[in-house]
């Protein structure tokens, strides 16, 4: 199995191509910016790439994961779609919740909004329920969809993979319900960049009794589909941009605890790293040396490095991935000579070999 990071921007865009009986499968999560498929100079952007060579292989993106509407994870699909008059033929499988498939889980009144006119080529909106609304069009005009609702402690076998749905919940599918009849522009808030504190004043600080973590208030946020996925007896987790008590919360419905931790092999942090999306519980559940971090540095002071420095308290062994070189920008020269243990890669791929055992 091979875990490509592309790069996309401040967003998240991955592609997991791997062989169900020597058959080829793709699964991408999210498309990123509109410049992670194409520029408005037409500069062609890694989603770009892996599409064609998927194309070019015969072969097809087996599973499309949309994790929620912010325009950093659906504006490059959505780019995609509107360039590419052949972008259907590709999709075998979409998980998407959408704004009329939830109203009809609650049994509430759809709201006539959610027909919004969608013009051909146009991928200008801005981060806003409409993005969604844009996509769920264009997946029931291509009959690319069920209309199934993704939500926490559901499981779903597929490709020879299990996954396990940690996130949304009820509540913040609910949440995100009421934001789509609301039809305002969303944008998610931020921080200004955090680097040049270093990991030991951030330890030191979140260590004093009156710290209090507080976590991330976003409807769009709190709606991501998150999932633990297993592969051959190994697990990956994917957790979108997923509120950290949610995340916890789905973790105990499939029996994980502190004293029952899941050990994956790789960890996509939250939110590409922001101080509101990873707290210590979520640290003391979760085992693994391997923590990716999406993120370009370019939007809401994201990566935060108060979360890298949570992390490396909670495992001195920690490897952090970056799908950007940041390595220099975020840290100091005394965070190497204060915790020498720890690593910090730049690499656009994971992968994993499975072994059999006799």
């Amino acid at each position: 199995m091979k875990i490509k990071f592309l790069q996309a921007g401040n967003g998240d865009s991955f592609l997991i191509s791997f062989l169900e009986n020597d058959k080829p499968r793709n699964i991408l999560i999210d498309g990123g910016i509109g410049d992670s498929y194409k520029s408005t100079t037409n500069k062609k952007g890694e989603l770009h790439n892996v599409i064609e060579n998927i194309r070019k292989d015969e072969q097809f993106i087996d599973l499309l994961v949309l994790t929620h509407f912010d325009d950093d994870h659906i504006g490059g699909i959505l780019r995609w779609l509107n360039k590419d008059k052949e972008a259907s033929s590709l999709i075998k499988k979409v998980w998407f919740n959408s704004g009329k498939e939830i109203a009809k889980k609650f049994e509430s009144n759809e709201n006539k909004d959610l027909d919004i006119q969608i013009v051909d080529g146009a991928d200008d909106f801005h981060t806003s329920p409409k993005q969604g609304i844009k996509f769920e069009k264009y997946l029931r005009d291509h009959n690319l969809w069920e209309g199934e609702i993704i939500e926490q402690g559901s499981k779903h076998d597929l490709f020879g993979l299990k996954f396990k749905i940690l996130s949304p919940n009820n509540e913040k599918l609910n949440d995100l319900l009421n934001l789509y009849e609301k039809q305002k522009d969303y944008f998610t808030s931020g921080d200004e960049y955090d680097f040049s504190t270093s990991l030991k004043d951030f330890i030191h600080e979140e260590g004093q009794p009156d710290f209090e973590f507080k976590e991330d208030k976003s409807v769009a946020n709190g709606s991501s589909i998150a999932f633990i996925m297993e592969y051959e007896k190994k697990s990956f987790l994917f957790l979108a941009d997923a509120h950290p008590s949610v995340i916890i919360e789905g973790l105990n419905k499939f029996g994980f605890n502190k004293d029952n931790p899941l050990h994956v092999e790789l960890m996509k942090v939250s939110h590409h790293g922001s101080i509101y999306n990873t707290n210590k519980e979520l640290l003391e559940i979760v085992k693994t040396d391997n923590y990716l971090i999406s993120s370009n540095a370019t939007k809401h002071g994201l990566p935060n490095k108060r979360t890298i420095a949570r992390i490396i308290n909670n495992n001195p062994n920690a490897v952090i991935r970056f799908n950007y070189d940041l390595t220099d920008r975020v840290f100091l020269e005394e965070d190497w000579n204060d915790f020498s243990i720890f690593k910090a890669k730049v690499t656009n791929e994971f992968i994993y070999q499975w072994t059999k055992t006799i």
